[in-house]
């Protein structure tokens, strides 16, 4: 059976990092490659901790096993239509930290690790519906399978497009275009510097006081 071993958790929202005192260690597998024996983990993790996070009303976006030193870091990447804060991110780790101890850990993580449970970068490509739809009101850039390279808003999406307030470089301002998401090959949410009144839908400022 596998051992506990020295460890510590780490829950972040981005440059925000929350230690606490949980942690563990899982045995080492013996026998495999190790990088057939990371796949399988991270595979057999995805299976475990998806339907649990899923549950209190989390999306399991990544998990990620690196190596730090003598230690693993699991970093294990978490969404939520209401958006992620350090509470929720706190919750996340909780309900993590209590899959993992139920089951024989051997295997999925090789020897003492380090936990952190965290939300996706804004600079994250937008993959599934649910990206779009919590990407509303941002800035995207979205490079077509024709070869076209657009910038525009995300006004409104769907389970199959996305509608796109666009940037002033591609056609009126203002205009509208539907994009299938089957036509998408890369798209990206700009950082931008954004104002206090903005419309998150048009970006059509009403106030004109600028903040990050």
């Amino acid at each position: 059976m596998p051992t506990r071993g020295e460890g510590e958790e780490r829950v972040d929202v981005g440059d925000a990092v929350a230690p606490t005192n949980a942690g563990g260690g899982r045995g080492r597998s013996r026998g495999t490659d190790a990088a057939d024996r990371g796949r399988a983990g991270r595979a057999e993790l995805l299976r475990l901790l998806a339907p649990e996070l899923a549950t209190h009303g989390f999306d399991l976006e990544d998990v990620v096993i690196t190596r730090a030193g003598s230690r693993s870091v699991l970093r294990v990447v978490v969404d939520r239509d209401e958006g992620i804060d350090l509470d929720a991110v706190a919750v996340a780790s909780r309900l993590v930290s209590a899959a993992l101890d139920a089951v024989d850990g051997d295997g999925l993580v090789s020897g003492p690790y380090v936990l952190e449970v965290s939300s996706p970068g804004v600079d994250r490509p937008l993959v599934a519906a649910r990206h779009w739809r919590r990407a509303r009101g941002r800035l995207v850039s979205v490079r077509t399978r024709d070869g076209r390279q657009l910038l525009g808003r995300v006004r409104t999406s769907g389970p199959e497009s996305v509608d796109l307030t666009m940037d002033d470089d591609n056609g009126p301002a203002g205009a509208v275009t539907r994009i299938s998401f089957a036509d998408v090959v890369r798209a990206e949410v700009q950082v931008e510097f954004r104002t206090t009144g903005e419309d998150p839908a048009t970006g059509v400022d009403a106030e004109g006081e600028a903040e990050r």
